[in-house]
C-alpha cells in the first residue's frame, strides 16, 4: 500500500475516533442537561446552553473533513458509505445536542414549577433511555453491528412509552391545579425533546445498516410508492381502453341500418 493510501485510511480512523468522541460529548450532554432540569441549576444549564457552541464547531471541522475525502480521494463501494454515513452521523448527534440545549432553556421558564415525585422520576427514566440509545447507537456505528443498529426502533419504545407516561401525569398535575397552563406547556415540550433524541438514534442505526448493507428503509417506501403509480397508470389505460371499446359500439350500432316494417296496407284501406 503507498503512502497516500496509508494516510488516507489514517484519515478515516481520525474520523470514525472522532465521530466516537462526538458521541461521547452528546451522552454527557444529556445526563448534565438532566441534571440541571431536575435541580433547578441554572447556572449548569447556561453553561450547557453556551458549551453548544463546542459541539457546533466540532461537528463543522469534522463535516469539512468528510467533504475533504469526498472530494480529494473519490471513496466507492464501502468507503463511501461510511463516508457518507457519517456525515449523517454528525448532524444526527448535533441536532441531539441541541434538543437537550431547549431542554436547558425550558428548565429557566419553569424554574418556579414544581415537580411531583412521579414527573421527576419519569424525567430521570427518560434522561437515562436517551443517554443509552444514543451510546447504543454510537456502538453499532463503531462494530458495524447490524443486529444492534436494527434493534434500536424496538428499544426507543420504551422512551416513547416514558413519554406518553409523562405526559399524562402533566395532565392529572394540571387537572388538580398543581400545574399552571404555561407550566404543562412548557415540561410537556421537554418530553418531546427527550423522545427526539431517541429517534435521532433510531436515524444513526438505520444509516449504520446503510453503511454495512447498503439498504435504507427510504428504499421500500420508495418501491411501494413506485407500485402504487404502476398500478394508478394501469387503471386509466385500462379505463382508457373500456372507454374507446364503449365509443367503437356505439359508432358501430348508429351506422348500422335500421330494420323496416313490411310496409303492407290492409284490404279496405
Amino acid at each position: 500500500m503507498n503512502e497516500t493510501r496509508i494516510h488516507y485510511h489514517g484519515e478515516l480512523e481520525e474520523v470514525r475516533s472522532d465521530l466516537i468522541r462526538l458521541g461521547a460529548m452528546v451522552s454527557e450532554t444529556i445526563g448534565r442537561g438532566t441534571a440541571a432540569l431536575l435541580d433547578r441549576d441554572l447556572h449548569a444549564a447556561q453553561v450547557l446552553i453556551d458549551g453548544d457552541d463546542v459541539i457546533d464547531d466540532f461537528c463543522l471541522g469534522l463535516e469539512e473533513r468528510c467533504y475533504r475525502l469526498l472530494a480529494l480521494q473519490s471513496p466507492i463501494a464501502g468507503e463511501l458509505r461510511f463516508i457518507l454515513t457519517s456525515l449523517r452521523l454528525i448532524s444526527e448527534l448535533e441536532r441531539s445536542a441541541d434538543l437537550i440545549v431547549n431542554v436547558c432553556k425550558a428548565s429557566r421558564r419553569i424554574y418556579d414549577v414544581e415537580f411531583g415525585p412521579q414527573i421527576r422520576g419519569l424525567i430521570e427514566q427518560m434522561g437515562v433511555e436517551a443517554t443509552f440509545l444514543i451510546r447504543a447507537a454510537i456502538d453499532s456505528y463503531v462494530d458495524a453491528d447490524t443486529s444492534l443498529a436494527s434493534a434500536l426502533d424496538d428499544i426507543d419504545d420504551r422512551l416513547d412509552e416514558l413519554q406518553v407516561a409523562y405526559v399524562q401525569a402533566i395532565f392529572r398535575s394540571h387537572s388538580e391545579m398543581n400545574l399552571n397552563l404555561q407550566g404543562a406547556v412548557q415540561m410537556a415540550m421537554i418530553g418531546r425533546y427527550y423522545e427526539r433524541v431517541g429517534d435521532h438514534a433510531v436515524n444513526i442505526g438505520e444509516r449504520v445498516m446503510y453503511m454495512v448493507t447498503g439498504w435504507l428503509p427510504e428504499k421500500s417506501g420508495a418501491a411501494r410508492q413506485r407500485l402504487r403509480e404502476a398500478e394508478a397508470e394501469a387503471g386509466v389505460e385500462a379505463g382508457n381502453s373500456r372507454a374507446q371499446n364503449d365509443e367503437a359500439g356505439e359508432a358501430a350500432r348508429l351506422d348500422s341500418p335500421h330494420e323496416e316494417g313490411s310496409g303492407e296496407v290492409p284490404d279496405g284501406a
